[in-house]
């Protein structure tokens, strides 16, 4: 009996679909007709969207009226749902049929690029077969059909995964359906449409599985915004000194940085955009293209403008060259090389410091947060040959490891490394170094790589000196209160500063020259923690900017001729007195270095306390002789030269018991019942 309602259900059904597309268009294509014919047909008539292939479900509609339109709600008597069976909703009036269409179907849907995908009712899935072997009777499974693949699914976070592997290939609806109206100019290999992202004045052409590098050969990650930026601002730096400088994006895939670097820095910047797939350099070929700059070929000539003048002038031009990173970096030197692999940047380093110049700069950034953070030990050993544990300051630790990592491959290679800047945020870790060409400096270079001594009950830290024993090391007490082994050895890590307080403050105008106000809080921030400052203005300009000294070379800076003089514009080592002086400048500047590491005040807290506000705190500390100031690494640490202990007497000294207010009220309820 349920099999013949099912068949009478299935045949009034598709003689509701057959009465409305004889109503709609007289011309219709017949079932045997190939698919290339109907869209023909299609396109000479006026269809609706949901009808314009026959592989389009009913229940795929973009407006309520779609659903309203196969069944006739204007004429009299009861009518079924055309994606109901008649045992799940009886015939009924017009006026409830179009209540249950509303608040069923239109309403349990997913969408997908405009298109609704209404929950379906009709047999349109087989039954499963009960252990006799025969379909056993019953309702139908509620499902959706897919409107890229026409595949019904039964549960709604199971089509949207589903959806999301078709983005991911780069199928959609579009590809599917054939009825793409607006043709690119350029259209994408395979079919795909291309999106424009627009990110600091330039535009980029995107693939629609963009986001997945596995799928894609054109990755692109829009939460490294900020670190586009902070890359971007440190070539700027580099530009003032020298002028022009050769700079190189080793994984460039869209190009947009590269092409930031040649739109924003013009004649200042020699970029070369190198990727080894060819799908990566056909696309960065195409968005120099969209905006409007030149591209070089294999050998560099004259920068001149090359178009007529009915043509846009091109404002750069770049090189784009499809070579692996590690041979283009051994065949050619640059003045600034920026590594951003997918993951682990450790195979490149070697050829990075190969060719780069004198004073020079290398940006690393490393994706690898799992091994970074203390998330997959195993591979931590094996890439940067540390051993680290899960603690509160995880992301200095990461940090500093990558920091160690690019030292050891420098002192390979006869060159030390001057670190100006090491950002730890949630999706990456960048590091940027100055490189120093002598064996004296790679000798100071790698005698800033130790161990570190990490107290696993109390999370004290301190680095490890040449022949002490390790729990005499550490300034706590916890191995004498506890038993068993109390310190772990961490690293070898790198000990020295992470910051360049000259190189910052001229990092942060050229974010204001460029209107990078995103990343300006982040290197405020930067300054006052490389400071170990509260300062919560700073000054713009040249007379708040003094001359930047690394490692006993004056760098030019943002002051003008007659302030810096002759002598600081050439940017080679001093020598006689002026040489006597800058080392009588460092001396006092090793001093002030901003302590290693922070402590969380949330870890720290005291149980039934409640902790003073942040900022108090850090007035508290100040007040008591430490050096105090906030980190980008945890919004809740304090970096200070304070011990655990000295930090921890004035946190308690400052909190205020939580429920005094409520046991002093407690006790005057129960005196009262006494009384």
């Amino acid at each position: 009996m349920a099999e013949l309602k099912e068949a009478a259900a299935a045949q009034l059904h598709q003689e509701a679909v057959d009465n409305k597309r004889d109503g709609d268009e007289e011309d219709a294509p017949a079932a045997g007709v190939p698919v290339s014919d109907q869209s023909e047909a299609a396109a000479d008539g006026d269809t609706k969207p949901s009808t314009t292939t026959s592989d389009r479900h009913i229940s795929i509609q973009t407006k309520l009226e779609g659903l309203e339109v196969l069944v006739d709600l204007n004429g009299a008597g009861r009518k079924s749902c055309p994606l109901c069976p008649e045992e799940k909703f009886k015939a009924c009036y017009s006026h409830k049929l179009r209540r249950h269409l509303q608040n069923l179907h239109w309403k349990v849907y997913v969408e997908f690029e405009g298109q609704r995908m209404c929950i379906c009712h009709l047999p349109c899935r087989s039954l499963k077969p009960s252990l006799s072997g025969d379909q056993a009777p019953g309702r139908h499974m509620a499902h959706y059909h897919c409107v890229v693949c026409s595949v019904t699914i039964a549960r709604k976070t199971d089509m949207v995964s589903h959806l999301k592997r078709h983005v991911n290939k780069g199928e959609t609806e579009a590809s599917y359906s054939g009825s793409l109206d607006v043709q690119l100019e350029e259209p994408a290999p395979s079919g795909q449409a291309y999106e424009i992202m627009k990110e600091l004045g330039t535009n980029v052409q995107l693939l629609p599985n963009h986001t997945t590098p596995q799928k894609s050969d054109t990755y692109f990650n829009r939460k490294m915004k900020t670190n586009r930026q902070l890359v971007f601002c440190s070539l700027a730096v580099l530009a003032e000194e020298r002028n022009p400088i050769e700079c190189l994006d080793a994984f460039g895939a869209t190009g947009i940085m590269g092409l930031q670097w040649a739109k924003h820095l013009r004649s200042a910047v020699k970029v070369t955009i190198t990727d080894i797939s060819d799908t990566c350099v056909k696309m960065i070929k195409e968005n120099c293209e969209l905006n409007h700059i030149r591209v070089e070929g294999g050998s560099r000539g004259p920068r001149g403008p090359d178009k007529a003048s009915g043509e846009a002038e091109t404002l750069a031009a770049v090189e784009v060259v499809k070579m692996d990173a590690n041979v283009i970096m051994h065949l050619r030197p640059f003045d600034y090389i920026h590594l951003d692999p997918f993951g682990t940047a450790v195979n490149y380093l070697d050829a990075a410091f190969r060719n780069v110049r004198n004073l020079g700069i290398i940006s690393v950034t490393s994706t690898d947060t799992g091994s970074l953070y203390a998330k997959s030990p195993n591979v931590t050993l094996r890439h940067y040959g540390c051993h680290i544990v899960r603690t509160e300051y995880y992301k200095e630790l990461a940090a500093r490891m990558v920091v160690a990592t690019v030292a050891r491959a420098a002192a390979r290679c006869n060159k030390g490394i001057e670190v100006l800047l090491a950002v730890a945020l949630e999706h990456f870790v960048l590091v940027v170094a100055r490189v120093l060409r002598s064996p004296t400096q790679a000798d100071e270079s790698a005698k800033k790589l130790r161990k570190l001594v990490h107290c696993q009950w109390c999370e004290e830290r301190v680095f490890l000196k040449l022949g002490n024993m390790v729990d005499d090391t550490l300034p706590c007490n916890c191995h004498g209160s506890l038993p068993g082994k109390t310190a772990v050895q961490l690293g070898h890590l790198w000990s020295g500063p992470l910051f360049n307080t000259g190189f910052l403050r001229r990092m942060l105008s050229a974010a204001v020259q460029h209107s990078m106000d995103d990343i300006q809080p982040l290197v405020k921030t930067l300054i006052c923690e490389s400071e170990c400052t509260t300062l919560k203005s700073l000054v713009h300009g040249s007379s708040a900017l003094t001359n930047q000294v690394e490692c006993g070379v004056v760098i030019k800076t943002l002051q003008s001729g007659e302030e810096a003089g002759p002598a600081d514009q050439s940017g080679k080592r001093k020598s006689g007195e002026e040489s006597g002086s800058v080392v009588k400048k460092l001396k006092p500047d090793a001093s002030l270095e901003h302590p290693p590491f922070y402590y969380s005040i949330h870890r720290h807290s005291i149980r039934g306390m409640n902790m003073p506000k942040l900022n108090k705190f850090l007035q508290y500390l100040t007040e008591a002789g430490f050096r105090v100031s906030r980190t980008h690494f945890d919004p809740t640490g304090v970096r200070t030269d304070a011990t655990l202990q000295q930090f921890k007497s004035v946190l308690t000294k400052y909190s205020v018991p939580t429920y005094s207010n409520a046991a002093t009220s407690q006790t005057s309820v129960s005196s009262e019942k006494s009384a």
